[in-house]
């Protein structure tokens, strides 16, 4: 399987970088075109301290605990529309993009897009491929949710970054777990169970 990932300047580091684990740790996801904006390295850099100004490959291999040779992650600058999730033709699984800001919400939303990761959007939806978008934004005004529902009324999935609590999670670890699951599970892509609900009544006793 082969699927693309986008990184935006929305709060939320942690998300991407578990998600691209829980992919490279599947056994399914053979390639995965990164893309990040211009601000994501930004947001990175703050929220977990990790340098991805212009990331070379052993650099990433190293961010997601990789081999130093694997050659899973193929990273696409923002500006190369030439870039392979640029092209219908490309036949891929999907895209994710995780965390999504409301910019790049917007500019997918409005069809008028200006860079990789907008045009790579544009042809999951013209293509009827997988498009999951997890916006991490709150409070959200009514621009915000007309976008949402535009794009899902387009075929996108809307995942927000709001993981449950129902797994009892003891750690934020556990929490953003639950919700990169759940991004996987729209792509059918294994992963651990610990976290899925089983209907069974849980008792108020540890």
């Amino acid at each position: 399987m082969e699927i693309t990932v986008a990184i935006t300047g929305a709060s939320g580091t942690i998300y991407a970088h578990r998600t691209l684990q829980l992919l490279a740790e599947s056994g399914v996801v053979e390639t995965i075109n990164l893309i990040m904006s211009g601000t994501a390295a930004t947001v990175a850099q703050v929220e977990t301290g990790v340098n991805l100004k212009d990331p070379t490959p052993a650099r990433l291999n190293e961010w997601l605990g990789l081999d130093p040779a694997s050659k899973l992650i193929r990273y696409w600058r923002l500006d190369n529309l030439a870039a392979k999730p640029s092209s219908g033709s490309n036949k891929q699984a999907g895209m994710i993009i995780v965390p999504c800001s409301m910019g790049t919400l917007g500019a997918i939303a409005s069809g008028a897009g200006t860079n990789l990761i907008h045009r790579a959007a544009d042809v999951c939806l013209k293509e009827g491929r997988k498009l999951v978008i997890v916006p991490r934004e709150t409070p959200l005004n009514a621009i915000h949710l007309e976008n949402m529902l535009r794009l899902s009324h387009a075929g996108a999935r809307i995942l927000p970054a709001s993981p449950g609590f129902y797994h009892r999670p003891k750690s934020i670890d556990e929490l953003v777990e639950h919700l990169c699951f759940r991004i996987l599970d729209q792509f059918d892509i294994p992963h651990s169970k610990k976290s899925q609900w089983t209907g069974e009544e849980v008792s108020g006793e540890e």
